[in-house]
């Protein structure tokens, strides 16, 4: 694999010249040393470096929304952030994972309003710096006008209607200039596109040098543009009247539309179309793996597709800077905080186990959302037995890619997608981490199972292989394989693409044709074909519908991309939190040592969702006490 490169932009910020104050606080401070800092190269550049800073780190174990939703659950003394929140721990006095006041976690998430006044501030000043051509100071300033845009989407997609901050206000501006108001969600998604596309024809191109890996650039910008269409055009955000018909703003204006606007749909359709080509273009295309696969796997690889799938799957995401990233994040963060530390099986048979902790783990949903061999749900599958698919059978040797032969597991772990096998590991299947192909045994007492009465085991009895480097080793940091967190791939953007088409334009050969691009990397039958099949699927041509093809497309968003971040934010934007977030979390039973009491379905945790309310984060109180002109999100 290649070696991960460190991009300038992922040194240690020294300096930060802005406070963090309890509220929205706008205006610059300590102009003198602004005024120092925009007056060489160097120094400007770490003003730049700043507003990169306050990007949030999508792989901080306690301080990540990647864990947030029902996908994963830990044990009670592990909890982050993430599980209270789902938990319905969350408050209006002190909020948890606040991007608007800034909260702690392994790393410290700044307010995102503090990153946009960084942002505003080197705008204004970049044309001061002697040392820099015109053309580098408008591809910084567009650098920062492309942040301040995702910031403001962050803080848009977690609190819906949110003060504009395009400008600073000058240092004596009155208290009454200070206290913002809020603006509503059509003016703000109009707002950041706007800024986006004023960014982006300054921006290069596609940066790909080693210091500079992780820059905005065009690609990158296309990416989030065909993001935040699409979060726009969903139900959550456009015509909501069901949860906002009495938010309104102090002049009795809405603060969401009423009404619905498919014109939406279109723009976000076109967004991702030509993000698409605008990725092609550039050479990002979808990943294959090309190298030489582990020694254990070698004669599998070349004589067997399903092998090949599954290395094309799992170095999609951990094979660093590979053709189909767009947007990594290289920031740093130090190995004991990373996701990865905490889904790293240990091994045994090693001496130490220090920087392996394996004690997050999917949920049961999850290994069952996941398709059948045939690329459909399992309760489409006439080929399934989904009534019967916690009966424990044993694996036959035609069943070796699966689970170890012989061995004994639940139909629910057989004949399923190879994204199945990419992403989870269970009872009996391989698992390839430590230069091995293990065979797991995850039951009390066995070698991959709860051994003693720790708070580092797998409370759902499942593994989450996706995110762990084959050649992670867990017994020092320093043998733990970094890569960059996949902030936007090109996997997302046909997905975007699919989905705006479908809610535009109703079902297509064009939407087909998106999702195929993915469902051929993972090694399943194609759209039309497979759904038409009526000696397979139990309701054929549910892909002829508008209704049926959006099912079909979410399902297929919340495999692809699972575990990378998306399913919080998804289902709360397709206005699904009901039916997902509040249900009990289950697993098996990982105290039992016995094949029968093992594969018994335990509640393992808890989800709480009360709508409409937690749709929306509440603003904290003492925001709302220095500026009355804020007005608090619905039933906080």
């Amino acid at each position: 694999m290649k070696n991960l490169c460190k991009p300038l932009f992922g040194l240690a910020i020294l300096f930060s010249f802005l406070g963090c104050n309890d509220y929205l606080d706008i205006v610059p401070d300590r102009t003198q040393e602004v005024s120092l800092m925009f007056e060489r190269k160097d120094a400007a550049y770490t003003a730049l470096a700043t507003c990169y800073s306050y990007l949030p780190q999508n792989d901080d174990l306690y301080g990540t929304f990647a864990l947030a939703s029902d996908e994963i659950t830990t044990p009670f003394a592990k909890e982050p952030n993430s599980i209270k929140l789902m938990k319905g721990e969350q408050n209006a006095d002190d909020p948890i994972m606040t991007f608007w006041s800034g909260y702690g976690g392994g790393k410290y998430q700044g307010s995102l309003w503090d990153g946009i006044r960084s942002c505003n501030l080197l705008i204004d000043n970049i044309d001061s710096v002697v040392d820099i051509d015109q053309e580098e100071k408008n591809s910084w300033a567009a650098e920062a006008k492309l942040l301040k845009a995702y910031y403001h989407f962050l803080l848009a997609i977690h609190y819906g209607p949110i003060p504009i901050v395009d400008t600073n206000l000058s240092i004596d501006s009155s208290d009454e200039e200070l206290r913002v108001f809020r603006e509503s969600v059509d003016d703000v998604f109009a707002y950041i596109l706007q800024t986006i596309d004023n960014a982006v024809f300054d921006l290069p191109e596609r940066i790909m040098t080693t210091n500079d890996l992780g820059r905005m650039d065009q690609v990158i910008a296309h990416s989030i543009k065909s993001k935040v269409a699409l979060y726009a055009a969903s139900p959550l955000f456009n015509g909501n009247s069901e949860f906002y018909s009495d938010f309104i703003d102090h002049k009795g204006n809405h603060f969401f539309s009423q009404n619905i606007d498919v014109a939406k749909w279109e723009v976000a359709a076109l967004a991702a179309e030509n993000a698409i080509s605008i990725a092609l273009d550039q050479g990002i295309s979808m990943f294959s793996f090309s190298e030489t696969p582990s020694t254990f796997d070698s004669a599998n690889y070349r004589d067997n597709f399903f092998y090949r799938t599954l290395y094309d799957l799992k170095y999609s995401i951990i094979d660093p800077w590979n053709s189909e990233l767009i947007w990594g994040d290289s920031s740093p963060v130090n190995s004991w905080w990373r996701i990865q530390s905490g889904i790293l099986m240990k091994n045994p048979t090693a001496s130490s186990v220090e920087a392996s902790w394996q004690w997050i783990s999917p949920s049961l949903r999850m290994a069952e959302l996941f398709y059948s061999k045939n690329g459909i749900p399992i309760d489409e599958d006439l080929d399934f037995d989904y009534d019967n698919r916690y009966e424990v059978v044993r694996v036959e040797r035609d069943q070796e890619q699966y689970a170890k032969p012989y061995n004994r597991t639940v139909q629910l772990h057989l004949n399923r997608e190879p994204r199945f096998y990419s992403s989870l590991g269970f009872d009996t299947g391989q698992y390839r981490a430590w230069g091995e192909l293990w065979s797991l045994r995850m039951r009390k007492g066995q070698t991959h199972g709860r051994i003693a009465q720790t708070s580092d085991y797998l409370i759902t009895g499942y593994a989450l292989k996706k995110l762990v480097h084959p050649d992670s080793e867990g017994d020092t940091y320093d043998k733990v394989v970094r890569y960059p967190w996949p902030n936007s791939r090109l996997a997302e953007l046909y997905l975007n693409y699919a989905e705006a088409m479908n809610e535009a334009y109703g079902p297509s050969q064009e939407v087909y044709d998106a999702l195929n691009v993915v469902r051929e990397r993972a090694g399943v039958p194609h759209i039309e074909t497979i759904w038409s099949d009526a000696t397979i699927v139990k309701t054929p041509n549910k892909h002829t519908t508008k209704d049926g093809l959006r099912k079909i497309i979410q399902q297929e968003r919340m495999i692809e991309l699972a575990f990378e971040g998306h399913r919080y934010i998804d289902i709360r934007r397709w206005k699904l939190a009901d039916e997902y977030f509040n249900t009990p979390v289950f697993g098996w039973s990982v105290d039992e040592s016995t094949e029968d009491a093992f594969y018994q379905t335990k509640q393992v945790g808890v989800r709480s969702f009360l709508s409409p309310r937690d749709y929306l984060h509440p603003i904290k109180t003492s925001e709302l006490t220095t500026n009355p002109n804020l007005i608090q999100n619905p039933n906080w």
